[in-house]
């Protein structure tokens, strides 16, 4: 290999390893002793460097902390381009999903040492949800680009690929919630399932006993 090209790559590898070691300081900081109770000025302690080299790579504790888990939107998304061109976009949105849980080379966060925990102090803490809410915009956005692609449409004219990214993240963060809520941090596959599946119609057909479903205004003049 040239010399003058293996330079810039160690370099790459030796960020990419102080980025990860820090990370990895500030989940288990965090994860011990809770999100209030630790420093930046500590995780970098823990990560043998200085405050200016965190500060180099995170712009907040709660984003080092959840450094482990930002990957995950881009696995989903992977998993969504490679889906069947002809499946639904709201189908193939569910599909990625499922194949991001069953992934056996990345376990996904049901699979994986203290993600439930990370998940539950998310729920609690009001600064490392609104970073977790990033995170999700951020893999949103391109989910929404994924499928305009697939349907060979411009996003900013039709709603449908926003519409069914919204749908079908809201499905998720749904049953992320009742998976923090549970205790059972093997319980996140059937949560999803059963949260596509209200998608899927469960939402529109009417309870045993209740009230039937509330009219438009065009419905009504229909009759």
């Amino acid at each position: 290999m040239n010399p003058e090209r293996k330079s810039p790559e160690r370099r790459g590898r030796k960020a990419r390893r102080t980025r990860d070691t820090l990370a990895q300081a500030a989940f288990e900081l965090v994860l011990d002793r809770g999100l209030r109770s630790v420093t930046v000025e500590e995780i970098a302690d823990r990560a043998d460097v200085d405050r200016r080299t965190f500060s180099r790579y995170f712009t907040s504790k709660e984003a080092a902390v959840l450094d482990s888990i930002r990957g995950d939107g881009d696995r989903i998304n992977d998993a969504l381009r490679a889906r069947p061109a002809d499946e639904p976009p709201l189908t193939a949105y569910r599909r990625a999903v499922e194949d991001w849980l069953e992934d056996p080379d990345t376990p996904a966060w049901h699979r994986r040492e203290r993600i439930f925990e990370l998940v539950v102090l998310a729920e609690r803490e009001p600064t490392l949800y609104a970073a977790f809410h990033h995170i999700r915009v951020d893999a949103q956005e391109d989910s929404v680009a994924i499928l305009a692609d697939r349907l060979g449409v411009d996003a900013r004219d039709d709603l449908r690929p926003a519409v069914a990214v919204a749908a079908g993240a809201g499905a998720l963060l749904a049953a992320q919630a009742a998976w923090a809520r549970a205790d059972r941090p093997d319980d996140l596959p059937r949560l999803i399932g059963q949260a596509f599946d209200a998608l899927a119609g469960e939402l529109f057909t009417r309870p045993p006993g209740g009230r039937a479903p509330h009219r438009t205004t065009e419905e009504s003049r229909d009759r």
